[in-house]
C-alpha cells in the first residue's frame, strides 16, 4: 500500500532493518511479516524502537538467520513458544513462528501449534494490534488487515479480532490491557468489546498478580490522562477485583443537607492534576490512594458535616499491605506511605501560622521527598470555587517561602545533631548505650523547636548545661 511507504521510508533505520530482513526472507523462501505495534504506532505518528516479526516457517531458525546477517551473536530463544529475540543497537527484534493457540480453563499460558498468518492474526488482542506487512521483496509494503483494524484505527476503537468472550477468557490480562490501550490512545472501547469485560471479570484470578500489577504500572506511568481507565474499571466492576480500596472510595453520602465529596472522583482529578506536571510512578501512584482511609474515617458531626479524622494515618498504615498484595517494591511503599501520612501537614502549618520550629519538623519528617509532596499538596485542590482555590495556593506559597527560609538558614535536609555521639559519651562520662541516643534526640528536638540554632557550638552549650538533668530523668 502507498500509505506504508510514505510511513516506512528507504532512509529510515527500521526501513533499513526491514529490507534487510526482507532479502533473509527470500533467500530461504519463507514468508516473512511485520505484525502489531509498529504497524500501529507508524500509522498513529508515535515512535517505537521494538519490531515484531512473524514467519510462516521456524521462527527461532529465522531469527539466527538474522543474528547472522546482523553480525550479532547472541538470540535469545524460547522454543516453547517458537519465539526468539535479538536486541540490535537500540532497537528490540522479535521473531515469532506463526501460530495457532488453544487455551485450558485454569491458565492463560496456551498450548501452542504453528499455523497460517490469519490464525497468528486471529489469535491477537485487538484488531489493532493485528495488522501484518509483507517483507519479502515482491510484495514488500502489502497490508494483510483479516479483522479491519485499519478502519478501527481511524475511528479509534479498541475491538477484538474474534468473540471477546473468548479472547478474554483465554487471556484475562487483555481485559486490562484494553482499558491500557484505551487511555494511552483516547480509544473508545467497542461496547460488545466492554460487555464481554464484565461478564468474563472473575476470570483475572488465573492471571499472576506480578503481570497485573505491571499493566496498572503502564496504565499510571504512560497515560497522559490515567483517571479514564479507572473510569472504565469501575464502569465495568473489574476494579472491585483489582483494586477494591479504590473501588470503595466511590459515593456521595447525605444527611441533614449536608453532602461531601466523592472522594473516587477526587482521588482521580488530583491523578490527573499530578500527571500533567510529572511521570513519576510513585508520586502518580500516591496521588491514586493518598484518601484510601477516607471511607473509614468518615463521620458525620453536628454542626460540622462530614469529617475524616485521621484518614491520613490509618492510610498511611494501609499502604504497606496494599503495595505487598500489589508486589510493588518496598521504595515504592516507603515513599507513598510517607507522603500520604504528610499530605495534610502543608495545609495545617499554613492554617496554625508558619513558624520555624513547624518547617523544620516538616523538612525532617519528609526528607528527599518535600518537593513531591508539595507537588501532590497543589494537585489535591480540586474545589470549583476559583476564590477558595486561590487562597489555598497562597498558603502553599506562604509554606514553600519559609520552607527556603529555614533550609538556607539551616541547611536540615540532612538533619543531626551536630554534636556527635562519641563526645556524648565523653562529656557525659558515658559508655555506649540508649542514655547516649536519649541525650542526641534532646539536642536535636531542641533545634527543631527553634530553642538553640543548628550549630555546632550552641548544641554543645546546649549539652553541658541539661546533661545532669537529662542523665537523671533516663535513669528514673
Amino acid at each position: 500500500m502507498a500509505f506504508l511507504e510514505l510511513l516506512f521510508p528507504d532512509d529510515d533505520p527500521i526501513t533499513k532493518i526491514l529490507l534487510r530482513i526482507g532479502k533473509i526472507a527470500d533467500r530461504n523462501k519463507v514468508p516473512v511479516y511485520l505484525v502489531g505495534g509498529v504497524i500501529r504506532d507508524r500509522i498513529l505518528g508515535h515512535t517505537t524502537k521494538d519490531i515484531d516479526i512473524t514467519v510462516v516457517g521456524n521462527g527461532i531458525e529465522f531469527a539466527r538467520a538474522i543474528a547472522h546477517s546482523l553480525r550479532l551473536k547472541k538470540v535469545l530463544e524460547y522454543p516453547r513458544f517458537g519465539t526468539a529475540m535479538i536486541h540490535y543497537r537500540d532497537i528490540v527484534i522479535e521473531v515469532a513462528t506463526a501460530r495457532s493457540e488453544q487455551y485450558t480453563d485454569n491458565s492463560r499460558k496456551p498450548n501452542v501449534s504453528q499455523g497460517s498468518l490469519y490464525e497468528d492474526l486471529a489469535r491477537r488482542d485487538f484488531t489493532i494490534n493485528a495488522l501484518a506487512m509483507s517483507l519479502n521483496t515482491e510484495n514488500f509494503y502489502e497490508l494483510f488487515d483479516y479483522f479491519q483494524g485499519l478502519h478501527d484505527l481511524n475511528t479509534a476503537i479498541i475491538r477484538t479480532p474474534l468473540d471477546p468472550l473468548i479472547t478474554f477468557s483465554e487471556d484475562p490480562l487483555r481485559m486490562l490491557r484494553a482499558v491500557r490501550f484505551a487511555t494511552r490512545l483516547g480509544f473508545t472501547i467497542e461496547d460488545e468489546t466492554f460487555r464481554a469485560i464484565a461478564k468474563v471479570k472473575e476470570r483475572i484470578a488465573i492471571v499472576s498478580q506480578e503481570r497485573i500489577t505491571e499493566e496498572f504500572t503502564k496504565i499510571l506511568k504512560i497515560s497522559p490522562k490515567p483517571s479514564r481507565a479507572f473510569q472504565l474499571m469501575k464502569s465495568c466492576s473489574l476494579l472491585d477485583i483489582i483494586l477494591p480500596e479504590i473501588a470503595d472510595l466511590d459515593g456521595v453520602d447525605q444527611k441533614n443537607g449536608h453532602h461531601h465529596k466523592d472522594v473516587f472522583l477526587h482521588s482521580l482529578q488530583v491523578l490527573d492534576n499530578i500527571a500533567e506536571v510529572t511521570e513519576k510512578f510513585e508520586l502518580r501512584f500516591t496521588a491514586l490512594i493518598h484518601d484510601i482511609a477516607k471511607p473509614q474515617t468518615k463521620r458525620y458531626v453536628k454542626g460540622k458535616g462530614w469529617t475524616f479524622y485521621s484518614h491520613e494515618e490509618l492510610g498511611a498504615r494501609m499502604v504497606k499491605p496494599l503495595c505487598r498484595r500489589l508486589k510493588l517494591p518496598n521504595k515504592v511503599a516507603g515513599y507513598a506511605e510517607k507522603l500520604v501520612r504528610l499530605h495534610l501537614r502543608p495545609i495545617a502549618i499554613a492554617d496554625e501560622g508558619v513558624t520555624d520550629s513547624a518547617v523544620r519538623r516538616l523538612c525532617v519528617e519528609t526528607g528527599a521527598e518535600l518537593e513531591d509532596l508539595m507537588t501532590l499538596c497543589r494537585a489535591d485542590i480540586t474545589s470549583k470555587n476559583p476564590r477558595k482555590v486561590q487562597e489555598y495556593m497562597a498558603n502553599f506559597d506562604r509554606v514553600v517561602e519559609k520552607i527556603a527560609e529555614v533550609e538556607e538558614k539551616d541547611r536540615l535536609r540532612a538533619f543531626q545533631s551536630p554534636v556527635r555521639g562519641d563526645e556524648i559519651m565523653q562529656i557525659c562520662n558515658l559508655e555506649p548505650g540508649p542514655a547516649v541516643g536519649y541525650i542526641k534526640s534532646n539536642i536535636e528536638e531542641a533545634i527543631l523547636a527553634g530553642e538553640i540554632e543548628n550549630s555546632y557550638e550552641a548544641a554543645k552549650m546546649y549539652l553541658i548545661s541539661h546533661k545532669d538533668r537529662w542523665l537523671t530523668e533516663f535513669l528514673k
